[in-house]
């Protein structure tokens, strides 16, 4: 015989499983509630799909800005010049 979940939320390991679940379910409701994925703005499963898609391809760019907190980037090279650039810094001025 199970326990009942009220006796069981008081123990760590019970918490540690639900926090994990409390950060997805918080996820998905943020999504819902931002993008209105309750309702689909077009018709047929495929672009039904290809909407789903790119909205969670756009929430996981939204939330992978706040893995690393401004001043605390890895160092990057710098970027190459573009070709314009290139040709503007060796005209004379």
């Amino acid at each position: 015989m199970t326990r009942p979940a009220t006796t069981a939320q008081p123990e760590p390991q019970w918490q540690e499983h639900y926090a994990i679940r409390a950060g997805c379910e918080a996820t998905v409701s943020g999504t819902v509630h931002a993008h209105d994925l309750r309702r689909c703005r077009y018709r047929g499963i495929s672009k039904t799909f290809v909407q789903h898609v790119l909205t969670a391809a756009g929430t996981n760019t939204i939330r992978s800005r706040g893995c690393f907190p401004p001043g605390n980037t890895p160092p990057r090279q710098p970027r190459a010049g573009t070709g314009f650039r290139q040709l503007c810094q060796t005209l004379p001025p």
